[in-house]
C-alpha cells in the first residue's frame, strides 16, 4: 500500500510560500467572493488559493496561464497553496485574472499595504514616486494617427459635400455633415429605387444605374465616416492608439529593437515605493510624467485613510499645475527643478533666463547681466494640456539699444520681453530648499535606491518588460499582482538579512 505523500514536509520552514500563505490568509476576501454568482456550483477551486496561486506565479515569474496550469500540476510549492484541491486549468486561471479580480485586486493589494503597515514596514512618510514605460500586448505596427485621421476625415467630408450637391442636397449646418444625415439621405435613395423598381447589378459586364452608383458611394462614405468617429472617440486626448490594443499609446521605449527611435505602442507605468515596497501603482497612457502625478495622488488618498506627507519625486514631475496641487493638500513638495543639474554646475550661462537675473521684490523686477532693468508691462495667461490655467506676468526691458550682450540674451530684434509665473518661481524656490536641506539629499538618495530598484527588480530581475494582457483595467490588474509579489520577496528578503522596520538608507561617508 502507498501512502500520500504530505507536501509539507518538503517546504523549508523560512520559505517564502510559507510566508506569502500566512500574510494572504489575513485579507478580507468578501469583495472577491462577491465576484462569483450564488446559482449554480461552487467554484472547484477556491477563490482564496486561486489568488495566492496567482501572487506566487508571479513572485516566481510563472505568469502565463499555461505555464499556472502547469506548475499546480508539478510543483510542490504551488500543490501546498492549493490544500489539495484540484489543480486548475488555463482557462480558469485565465478567466480568473482578466474577469473575477478587475474590481477586486486593487482593494486586495491596499490592504496587504495597510497589512505592511501594521507590521511596522511602512510609516506613509515619504512615497518616492517614479515612472516607466513598459510594451503594450499589442502590434507595432497597428497604429492610428490623430494628425492622419483628422487629415482623411477632412478630404472625406469635402468629397461627402461634392456628393450631396450632386444628389440635389444643400448643406444647412456649418459643422460636419454626420452619419445620422447620410443615413436619412440614403433612405430616401433607397424608397426610390423601390419606387422606381430599378434592379441593382453586380458582377463584370453588368451597367450600374446613376442611383445605385449614388447610393454605393453614400455607403462607402457612410462606413468612412463612422470609422473616424469610432478614432475621435478612442484618443481621449491622445496623439495615437493601437488597433490590436485601443487603451496603448505610441511611446518612445528605451529597448529600441530597430535603433531607430521607433514608437512602439506602451502604457506609462507610475509607482509610489517607501521602505522598499510599492505602495501605489498608477497606469496611464499620458507620454510624458507631469500629467501622471496629481492622478496617482488622488489614487492614493482614495486608497488608504492615512496620507504620505513628503512627495519625493525627479524632475519630470515638476509644472505649477502639480506644486499648486501639493500645497494645498498638505504634501511637502522634493521635486528636483528642471535646471537644478545646470544650476549646481554652473553649466548655464544663458544670460537670457530669469534664474540668471537679479531679482527685485520690492518693486518687482529683473536687473540683466549688462544693469538694464526688466519691468512687468502686463499680464498672461498659459493653458497647459490638462486644462490647468497659470497666470504669467509679461516684463520688457526699458532698452536695448547699444547692449553689447544682447545678442547672448534674446532674439528678439526689439528690446528683451520674457513671460513667467510668480507662482511657479515661488514654488520652485520651496522645493529648492526642500532638496537641498539634510533631510531633502537623503530622501533624494532614497529615491534613487528605493523606487529606481523596484523597477530595476521588476524589468531586470523579474524579465517584466511586456504585459501579457489587454486594456488598461486588465493590465493593471497584471502589474498590481506583479507589485503584490515583489512586496512579498521584499518581506521575506528583509526577514532573512534582519532589515525589517528600515525605512530609509543612511548616507554612508567615504
Amino acid at each position: 500500500m502507498v501512502l500520500p505523500i504530505a507536501t509539507e514536509i518538503l517546504i523549508p520552514a523560512d520559505d517564502s510560500v510559507r510566508l506569502l500563505s500566512q500574510l494572504l490568509e489575513e485579507l478580507d476576501y468578501r469583495k472577491l467572493y462577491q465576484a462569483y454568482s450564488r446559482n449554480g456550483r461552487n467554484p472547484a477551486v477556491s477563490p482564496k488559493n486561486l489568488f495566492k496561486v496567482l501572487v506566487y506565479g508571479y513572485m516566481s515569474d510563472i505568469i502565463t496561464t499555461r505555464a499556472l496550469e502547469t506548475a499546480c500540476r508539478r510543483d510542490i510549492n504551488f500543490m501546498w497553496l492549493l490544500q489539495r484541491q484540484k489543480a486548475p486549468d488555463h482557462n480558469t486561471i485565465s478567466r480568473f485574472r482578466s474577469g473575477r479580480l478587475n474590481d477586486v485586486v486593487e482593494d486586495l493589494f491596499n490592504q496587504f499595504v495597510l497589512k505592511l503597515h501594521q507590521l511596522g514596514e511602512v510609516a506613509f512618510e515619504n512615497i518616492f514616486v517614479d515612472g516607466t514605460k513598459i510594451e503594450a500586448c499589442a502590434n507595432k505596427y497597428s497604429f492610428v494617427w490623430k494628425k492622419t485621421t483628422i487629415k482623411n476625415e477632412a478630404k472625406l467630408q469635402t468629397k461627402i459635400s461634392r456628393l450631396l450637391g450632386s444628389l440635389g442636397y444643400a448643406k444647412e449646418a456649418s459643422g460636419p455633415i454626420s452619419v445620422e444625415c447620410m443615413q436619412s439621405i440614403k433612405d430616401e435613395l433607397i424608397k426610390k429605387k423601390d419606387e422606381s423598381g430599378i434592379d441593382f447589378v453586380t458582377g463584370k459586364g453588368k451597367h450600374k444605374t446613376q442611383l445605385q452608383r449614388d447610393i454605393e458611394a453614400l455607403e462607402e462614405c457612410i462606413i468612412k465616416q463612422t470609422k473616424y468617429n469610432h478614432y475621435n472617440s478612442l484618443f481621449d486626448g491622445r496623439n495615437s492608439f493601437s488597433k490590436t490594443d485601443t487603451d496603448a499609446t505610441f511611446m518612445h521605449m528605451k529597448e529600441d529593437h530597430m535603433q531607430n527611435t521607433q514608437l512602439k505602442p506602451g502604457y506609462n507605468v507610475q509607482i509610489g515605493v517607501e521602505a522598499e515596497y510599492i505602495v501605489g501603482v498608477d497606469i496611464s497612457s499620458e507620454r510624458s510624467d507631469h500629467a501622471t502625478l496629481i492622478p496617482f495622488l488622488k489614487r492614493m488618498s482614495n486608497a488608504y485613510p492615512i496620507r504620505f506627507r513628503n512627495v519625493v519625486t525627479d524632475a519630470g514631475y515638476e509644472s505649477e499645475e502639480n506644486y499648486v496641487y501639493l500645497r494645498s493638500n498638505g504634501y511637502a513638495p522634493y521635486i528636483k527643478p528642471q535646471n537644478y543639474e545646470k544650476s549646481k554646475s554652473g553649466r548655464s550661462r544663458n544670460i537670457g533666463i530669469p534664474e540668471n537675473m537679479a531679482y527685485s521684490a520690492e518693486d518687482d523686477t529683473y536687473t540683466c547681466k549688462y544693469g538694464r532693468t526688466l519691468k512687468p508691462i502686463g499680464k498672461a495667461k498659459r493653458q497647459s494640456q490638462t486644462g490647468y490655467s497659470a497666470d504669467l506676468t509679461v516684463y520688457e526691458c526699458d532698452s536695448c539699444e547699444g547692449c553689447p550682450m544682447k545678442a547672448e540674451c534674446t532674439k528678439s530684434l526689439n528690446n528683451k520681453r520674457m513671460k513667467l509665473s510668480r507662482l511657479f518661481m515661488e514654488c520652485r524656490t520651496e522645493s529648492l530648499v526642500n532638496i537641498t536641506s539634510p533631510k531633502g539629499i537623503l530622501l533624494r538618495i532614497n529615491r534613487s535606491i528605493q523606487v529606481e530598484g523596484a523597477f530595476g527588480v521588476l524589468k531586470e530581475d523579474h524579465g517584466f518588460r511586456r504585459f501579457l494582457l489587454r486594456g488598461k483595467k486588465n493590465v493593471r490588474v497584471e502589474f498590481l499582482l506583479l507589485s503584490l509579489g515583489h512586496n512579498v520577496n521584499k518581506l521575506h528578503n528583509k526577514i532573512q538579512n534582519n532589515r525589517c522596520g528600515m525605512l530609509l538608507h543612511e548616507k554612508e561617508s567615504a
